[in-house]
């Protein structure tokens, strides 16, 4: 079987994490997607361990089911190579900031007129129009802008990152949906058309997705104390993972039906009855004083005992993984979710897996990630032919 998207070609003239992430997902998908490196290659080719020069492990992890082809866009020659690779292309994206992509003659003003079908997408950190737009802009910057890093100082008073690439991936992920949303639109319409995926603006819609709360009603972008921003719940001193009797345990119960199995399972009838916690607005009032009591009940029993109580109760819980864990993780195993390929100059690689599920085109790890360069001369002798 072959993947949803077989047969169209990305052109991937994106580097670090935000553009290889999104175009990752379009090759597990069977997109042909040829990976434009200037002669040094990305530089995420330098980061981390590795077996051989340019292939570090920060690199093998977001360019799988690539081909790499080298291009020095900087000589006129490799960017007609690159215009006529566009000729054979369904899509082209790009994180080069207004000024670069301008320079070369690749914008989409440039393009659009000789590739009328060709889907043009920008991973961009501002969007145009505003008076950030192509500022430079990685994920800690946009961590800072988007509000997200100032989510903790709610809490503790300090703000801090998320402690992953949070960001550029997330943006990867709206950069490959939008992608596929175009391509549905030109298999309707017959046109091509330009993206553009700002870092800042997509990740202040996600933050806000829960955190504009009552500030939904306000009328200005002032301040309003009567309808503030932020989902309180997420603020309370215990929303964190809660102290068992040796280790930490998630528990979150959102319903009625959840909440009166919990308190059973404490052996605390009477909070059941109590005003604070009947029902889901109460409980958020309340949220603090709930969670106190609720962990001082976890501190009865170990991580494993409260796990196989919650989970014959129906109450949503899991352990606080380390990452080491979660390759031991007995459901990931079930599902054979870790996939360990050979590469033809790594060796043994294990890839994380492709969580989506298709029944009639799933996805696959077709190649691994590619040398630098490794389909430069077979790219340009089919372009001959």
């Amino acid at each position: 079987m072959s993947g949803p998207l077989s047969g169209l070609r990305v052109i991937d003239a994106t580097n670090f994490l935000f553009g290889p992430v999104a175009t990752q997902m379009l090759g597990d998908m069977g997109a042909d997607v040829i990976k434009v490196e200037p002669p040094e290659g990305d530089p995420t080719r330098k980061i981390g361990q590795s077996r051989t020069a340019l292939m570090g492990s920060f690199f093998l992890n977001v360019n799988r089911n690539k081909r790499s082809i080298v291009l020095d866009l900087k000589q006129e020659a490799d960017q007609q190579t690159l215009r006529t690779v566009l000729g054979t292309a369904d899509v082209f994206v790009h994180n080069m900031r207004s000024t670069a992509i301008d320079k070369l003659g690749l914008s989409y003003q440039s393009l659009a007129a000789q590739f009328p079908r060709l889907v043009y997408a920008s991973a961009l950190g501002f969007g145009s129009g505003g008076r950030y737009f192509d500022r430079p802009a990685y994920d800690d910057v946009i961590q800072g802008y988007s509000g997200i890093a100032g989510l903790n100082a709610r809490m503790t008073g300090v703000a801090s990152y998320t402690p992953m690439l949070q960001t550029d991936k997330l943006c990867g992920v709206f950069l490959a949906f939008a992608i596929a949303a175009a391509l549905t639109y030109r298999e309707r319409s017959g046109k091509g058309q330009e993206v553009q995926v700002p870092m800042f603006e997509s990740m202040v819609a996600f933050n806000l997705m829960e955190h504009m709360a009552d500030g939904v009603f306000a009328t200005s972008a002032e301040p309003d104390p009567e309808n503030p921003l932020g989902y309180s719940r997420v603020f309370g001193r215990f929303h964190r993972p809660l102290q068992t009797r040796d280790s930490f345990i998630c528990v979150i119960a959102n319903t009625d039906a959840q909440w009166k199995r919990l308190f059973t399972l404490f052996d605390r009838p009477e909070l059941l009855q109590d005003p604070r916690f009947v029902d889901i607005r109460s409980r958020m009032f309340n949220i603090d004083a709930l969670y106190e009591i609720v962990e001082g009940a976890l501190q009865d029993r170990t991580t494993a005992e409260w796990m196989a109580l919650l989970n014959t109760s129906d109450i949503p819980a899991s352990p606080a993984y380390d990452l080491d864990a979660l390759r031991l993780d007995p459901h990931l195993a079930d599902v054979d979710f870790f996939s360990t390929q050979q590469h033809d100059s790594e060796g043994s690689l294990t890839f994380p897996g492709i969580p989506i599920r298709m029944s009639e085109s799933p996805g696959e790890i077709r190649r691994g990630p590619p040398r630098l360069g490794q389909h430069t001369e077979e790219i340009l002798r089919d372009l001959s032919r």
